[in-house]
């Protein structure tokens, strides 16, 4: 900043400085001008409100007033540079000044008799500037509202350090800003005080700023965890069975986070240079890995496509020779063959596949259609012999339940003579009749067989065997309850009366066995 020099003494008038009006201050890096230096008129005697001194550094229109060193106090501060727009041609009227601010400012300066404006701080008097012919309040208006302007800027940058959000850059151009336009400045006020909050601020700032700086520090690592997260999954992508992966939703998950990676270094906090290298080289190699090993999987698929393309053309070849065949049989069993082939021959190109498997299904169905017409003519000849051999059902079936086992054996031999005599019956009803059949057989064959073992000559001898010694046992059981009876024994007589209601219980099974055996 500059300063104007202390007065001299000399026969030339002395230089005043120039009152430019300007807006109350909108930002706080806005720096102030230094004092300008002005030459009054030589028929100036009176800097008044119709004749002031006109400018040096930015001459007004000749035809333009001038307002006096008292309108000046009630203006706002210096601005550099003229207005945008077009100049009004009369003063505009100055925003209020706070009459007790001005005063406590305007107690930390005097003015000289030639009109020199002092400002007293700490370090003793400064000369800030001078308006010749004013003395007072009207000399000190014009420095006393640069300092407020200047504390305006000031409380203004508190406030938005407090309240706004700021950039490191902002903070640090600020203070720059606002020490430099502190140091020296042509203002009349406390300027200590000034400088002493400043100071205050700074350190507000610098709190602020390590804020800031732990903000960005846990951002960046948190960026750092997230960066790390999609590489990880990149290579558990990457890193998956190629039997088992699925490649399309693979891939596409992979550009997923391609894409995500790209919006978090658009978007997110820079990482060190070197960290960030490092993760997109794990990153693009993932994506590399699965990329080669993709084209692996596709090359071997598509040579396995080709074999199996081959063997299904020859399957379906053979299938479409064997469909006007006319024996039945054979024929059936070599589409079954055919079948089992086309399994084990693998999957072609899906497009393939279908072509093929449709014509080996129009072969197959060509085949099994006329053989099922042929069946259906030869049904419809069969229903004849059908009707008979639901009549020897009829005729088998009142045989049971067996009651004369040599005539229902003579009346089944007849029927089973008649039966194969009757012939074929269609296909659909052969397991029908055939099992009614056999059931009535199996139930003679089981009478037959139960009067065998009835009739049996040892099963006979057997029963008959038991009988004699059940006898026998039974007798010499009876002798000895006579006698424990007639010997008053008590307890050998209930034993031996138990053990003869036993042997005659037993007797009595023998004897019927005996019975059955002899018919």
């Amino acid at each position: 900043m500059s300063q104007t020099p202390p007065p001299t003494q000399d026969a030339s008038p002395a230089p005043v400085e120039e009152p430019v009006r300007t807006e109350e201050p909108t930002q706080v890096v806005e720096p102030l001008p230094a004092p300008e230096v002005e030459t009054p008129a030589p028929e100036a005697t009176e800097a008044t409100e119709a004749e002031a001194p006109a400018p040096t550094v930015e001459p007004s229109p000749p035809a333009k007033p001038r307002p006096s060193p008292a309108a000046l106090a009630a203006k706002p501060g210096p601005r550099p540079g003229p207005r945008p727009g077009p100049r009004p041609t009369a003063a505009a009227p100055a925003p209020p000044v706070d009459p007790e601010a001005h005063a406590r400012a305007a107690a930390f300066g005097r003015v000289d008799t030639d009109g020199t404006v002092f400002v007293v701080e700490t370090a003793g008097e400064r000369a800030v500037g001078q308006v010749p012919g004013s003395t007072g309040d009207d000399a000190l208006a014009l420095y006393v509202r640069r300092f407020l302007d200047l504390e305006a800027k000031v409380t203004l940058f508190a406030a938005r350090l407090s309240t706004s959000d700021l950039s490191l850059k902002e903070i640090d151009q600020t203070l720059v800003a606002l020490t430099d336009e502190v140091a020296e400045p042509a203002a009349v006020g406390d300027l200590d005080g000034l400088r002493a909050r400043l100071d205050e601020l700074r350190e507000v700032a610098a709190t602020r700023k390590q804020a800031v700086e732990a903000e960005r520090a846990a951002a960046r690592e948190r960026a750092l965890g997230e960066r790390t997260a999609i590489v990880e999954q990149a290579e558990k992508i990457a890193s998956t069975d190629p039997e088992r992966i699925q490649w399309k939703p693979a891939g596409e998950q992979l550009r997923q986070l391609l894409d995500t990676w790209k919006e978090a270094q658009r978007t997110g906090p820079r990482l060190e240079r070197g960290v960030e290298d490092a993760l997109w080289k794990r990153f693009s190699h993932a994506r590399t890995t699965f990329d080669r090993e993709r084209r692996h999987h596709f090359a071997q698929l598509e040579a396995r496509n080709t074999e199996a393309k081959a063997a299904k053309e020859a399957i379906v070849t053979e299938a479409e020779t064997l469909s006007t065949s006319t024996d039945w049989g054979a024929t059936a069993g070599a589409y079954r063959d055919l079948m089992t082939r086309w399994k084990a021959a693998g999957r072609a190109a899906r497009s393939v596949d279908d072509a093929l498997w449709a014509r080996f299904r129009t072969a197959q169905e060509q085949f099994f259609a006329a053989r099922d017409a042929q069946s259906a003519q030869v049904d419809a000849e069969f229903q004849a012999n059908l009707a008979v051999k639901l009549d020897l059902l009829t005729e088998a079936e009142a045989l049971l339940p067996v009651k004369d086992l040599e005539a229902a054996k003579t009346a089944l031999r007849s029927i089973q003579a008649r039966w194969e005599q009757a012939g074929k019956v269609p296909r659909a009803e052969i397991q029908r009749i055939e099992a009614r059949l056999r059931a009535v057989e199996k139930a003679v064959r089981d009478s037959e067989d139960a009067r065998w073992r009835r009739t049996n000559p040892e099963t006979r001898a057997r029963a008959e065997g038991m009988v004699a010694q059940l006898t026998a046992a039974i007798a010499g059981l009876e002798a000895d309850l006579a006698k424990a009876t007639e010997a008053g024994n008590t307890r050998k007589a209930e034993e031996l009366r138990a053990a003869l209601t036993a042997r005659q219980a037993w007797l009595s099974q023998a004897e019927q066995a005996a019975a059955d055996a002899r018919g």
